[in-house]
């Protein structure tokens, strides 16, 4: 009898395939009593499973392939910084002398201790980091007992179409996956915006996590089908359903292949409005994927990536050095630099931990970079050398008024004359922008813009803002929704008012690359979409079939509504009803 279980869809597409469980290193952990004549011993057991966890990591972090996903080497810095920490490195060794017990003892202990800790935590997304805390753990348990760290190490004995089944993943168990024949994963644990769930996406296969108890209910090489799109696993289906399923992988397939071909086409709608698709990325690594598939440049490059997979602060020099990189390999094409944006989840080893009970609404974005105008300053020197190499803009995030866009503009005009007293050669007229991503900011953006040369509407946040709901919090998650009626009033406001000034406005969060809005947020005026690459193909699909002339009347019954299950409803209408348009013809 097929079981069908709902996760969390985090990666699109259909893959059918037999499962492969891998196995977890602490299900069943040894309580063992010591002499004092073996406790010695036994720590340095524990000492050199840390080191060697460490010196894993290390080589991950070095050996990571051009084309992995670029979170992975802030992910594994994380988890360096953890296996570091006192709580895992020293804390167990602790308990080793006072008990007189077995190291892999000693470290459930801890691990309990700890995850108690993180339950407590108020702040949901900083709760959801407690999986970090346990892949590590199992990292470090899996040296203790001689146990392979390595998930993808077997990857290369895989049939065809491997389904990995996981209670979780890890950022390293990933490294290698686009080149091995894993088809799809699974895994018990996980959130919509946890390091699987982020990883899932840029590694664009079919993925579905949150499971819960799917390694429970899955045999070793049982059939099984992965719906990425709908988030549903299906164990053991009955040939009607495998029948369906096999056609709509079928269908998927010839859609990616049919997408390919779109590299070299124009994002051009049928009535002759040109779309320009820009890129997000991290590093210069991130371009040669993008050059592939026709981008016209990037609109955000998430400069603080370079700040964390480090000890100390970046010195200008090597920020100029990694800017003119990147300048120089986008050939001509502009470049967007978003001012260093930390906190929250983003915390480089040389920044303390926060301590505020909601880090989300705490010194973070801007607000960080004012406090620190030393780094602020150096940050902006080295972006202003580097635009001398070719088109670069600046773009300060998180603004919420006009006074801070002031003080913005103080900060740079004295990085210029800095520059100009060390007779340094940089742009003097470099445009600067602001991300749009609270309530404020998108309510005062007519003044905003006066004062700037264009902005960008980060979605992810400005949602969460607007509707007070944590888009990290599985129980609040539906109330998360793009297409909420006061959502898309704030996101017309600033399109509208960014067209009446002349101002160039895009938006360069996960709405962007979500091909469902595309023709929604064209119709609503937006010429300029940013997003990840694998987003790129599906979104020009959409815009070289439609016609905005002919979208304006529904377009203009979803922006009337205030009822947001209405407003989902209208949308789906908005899709499908040109899908059949498209078919007639």
């Amino acid at each position: 009898m097929s079981i069908v279980l709902h996760g969390v869809a985090v990666g699109a597409g259909v893959a059918i395939g037999r499962a492969h469980l891998v196995v977890r290193g602490m299900d069943d952990v040894p309580h063992q009593e010591l002499s004092i004549e073996e406790v010695p011993a036994e720590v340095a057991r524990y000492e050199q499973a840390i080191k060697t966890t460490r010196r894993q990591l290390e080589q991950l972090r070095t050996d990571i392939p051009q084309n992995a996903p670029s979170e992975l080497g802030a992910f594994i810095s994380l988890h360096l910084m953890l296996v570091g920490d006192v709580s895992l490195s020293r804390e167990p060794v602790d308990i080793i002398e006072a008990q007189c017990v077995n190291a892999e003892w000693a470290l459930k202990l801890q691990t309990d201790k700890l995850s108690d800790q993180f339950d407590a935590i108020e702040d949901n997304y900083l709760r959801a980091r407690k999986q970090d805390m346990l892949q590590v753990v199992e990292r470090i348990f899996k040296n203790l007992i001689g146990l392979s760290t390595e998930v993808v190490t077997e990857a290369e004995d895989f049939e065809e179409d491997t389904i990995l089944v996981a209670h979780d993943l890890s950022p390293a168990d990933t490294v290698f996956f686009k080149d091995s024949r894993i088809a799809a994963f699974v895994t018990d644990a996980g959130g919509p915006t946890s390091h699987t769930a982020i990883l899932g996406r840029s590694l664009d296969i079919p993925s579905v996590i949150a499971l819960g108890y799917a390694r429970e209910l899955i045999n070793e090489d049982e059939l099984i089908i992965v719906d990425g799109t709908m988030g549903v696993v299906i164990i053991a289906p009955d040939d009607v359903i495998l029948k369906e399923y096999r056609r709509r992988l079928r269908e998927f397939r010839s859609l990616r292949r049919q997408l390919n071909k779109l590299k070299n086409t124009a994002a051009t709608t049928l009535d002759g409005i040109n779309i320009e698709l820009l890129g997000n990325i991290e590093s210069a690594n991130d371009i040669k994927a993008l050059h592939s598939l026709g981008m016209d440049g990037i609109g955000l490059y998430r400069s603080e990536f370079f700040y964390l997979n480090r000890d100390a602060l970046p010195t200008e020099d090597e920020l100029y050095t990694e800017y003119a990189d990147v300048v120089k390999k986008l050939k001509g094409k502009t470049l967007t630099i978003r001012t260093i944006d930390l906190g929250v989840d983003k915390n480089p080893r040389w920044f303390g931990p926060s301590h505020t009970m909601n880090p989300a609404l705490g010194l973070t974005g801007i607000r960080l970079c004012l406090a620190e105008p030393v780094m602020f300053r150096t940050q902006m020197r080295a972006i202003m050398r580097a635009a001398v190499l070719g088109p670069v803009r600046m773009m300060w995030p998180m603004i919420s008024s006009v006074t801070e866009i002031q003080q913005c503009l103080t900060h740079l005009n004295t990085a210029k004359q800095q520059l100009h007293d060390r007779f340094e050669t940089f742009d003097e007229n470099i445009q600067v922008g602001a991300m749009i991503e609270i309530p404020s900011a998108a309510l005062t953006v007519n003044s905003i813009l006066k004062m700037i040369d264009f902005v960008s509407v980060g979605t992810n946040d400005l949602i969460q803002y607007t509707l007070a709901a944590d888009r990290n919090d599985e129980s609040v998650s539906y109330l998360y929704q793009p297409g909420h009626p006061a959502v898309l009033k704030l996101l017309l406001h600033v399109i509208r008012t960014a067209a009446r000034l002349n101002k160039p406005v895009s938006v360069c969060g996960e709405m962007a690359g979500d091909a469902q809005y595309t023709r929604l947020l064209m119709a609503m005026g937006l010429r300029r979409f940013s997003m990840n690459a694998n987003n790129i193909l599906a979104v020009k699909n959409q815009i070289i079939q439609s016609d905005l002339l002919m979208l304006e009347t529904e377009v203009q019954k979803i922006l009337r509504n205030d009822d947001p299950d209405k407003a989902l409803k209208l949308l789906k209408k908005l899709n499908s009803s040109h899908e059949l348009s498209e078919s007639a013809d």
